[in-house]
């Protein structure tokens, strides 16, 4: 049997008992949110949440840097665990460095990556220190 066990996005805030969130959410409501570093620095916004279809799980949020209007930013596969959600400022918290990010293994948008290829994912996981949901 498979192991449902999967790291939960931590969240911080939010109103229990008022509407949906922020424990059930709609990832269109996501999108757009701003991501920062645990020093409050803003490293960009979400683009897009990526959806394991077969297993029904997040498989990663992406992460747009820099660029305007979605020109010429550069994109970063980041897992969902990686990420606490801080509802009450709809934003996320990241705890990475503004230098070592731009380190990370990033893509841009002509070139998405695979979340099938099982090496780039690992490298991704283990690039956030955080333990892969596929396991």
């Amino acid at each position: 049997m498979e192991n449902l066990s999967t790291p939960k996005t931590p969240i911080i805030g939010g109103h229990p008992g008022k509407g949906p969130g922020p424990t059930v959410m709609a990832a269109d409501t996501l999108e757009g949110d701003r991501v920062v570093n645990t020093a409050g620095e803003t490293l960009g916004k979400i683009r897009d949440i990526m959806i394991d279809v077969p297993s029904g799980r997040v498989a990663y949020a992406v992460l747009s840097v820099g660029g305007l209007a979605g020109i010429g930013d550069k994109l970063f596969a980041v897992p969902w665990s990686a990420l606490v959600m801080d509802a009450d400022d709809h934003s996320f918290v990241l705890d990475i460095d503004k230098e070592r990010l731009k380190q990370a293994p990033g893509f841009d948008k002509e070139h998405w990556p695979s979340m099938a290829d099982t090496q780039w994912a690992t490298t991704i996981y283990e690039f956030y220190n955080t333990p892969p949901y596929w396991h």
